[in-house]
């Protein structure tokens, strides 16, 4: 089973208990099933958050950081300009 089924088989529960037309125990065992794949889709979602982490290199030591995009790494990069005395002064971080 892959993340895109464990998500339609929660909808197609979903759907089943919010219809109400299970018995009680038909109930608890779909919502049983639920939280197996819920659990399921949280691992998944885990395991693509560690492939997502990148190397950074801070003070000649490689360290896990987490993965940013090209927009945020621009963002944190840009050096940031006074004005002082009548010139510009550029200040990087």
């Amino acid at each position: 089973m892959d993340f895109e089924e464990a998500v339609q088989g929660l909808e197609e529960i979903t759907q089943n208990l919010e219809e109400g037309d299970l018995s009680l125990e038909e109930s608890l065992k779909k919502f049983e099933e639920g939280m197996k794949l819920i659990n399921f889709c949280e691992k998944k979602l885990g395991e693509a958050e560690k492939k997502i982490r990148t190397l950074v290199k801070e003070d000649n030591k490689l360290k896990l950081g987490p993965w940013q995009t090209v927009k945020e790494k621009k963002k944190e990069s840009k050096p940031e300009v006074k004005a002082g005395d009548g010139f510009l002064f550029k200040e990087n971080n």
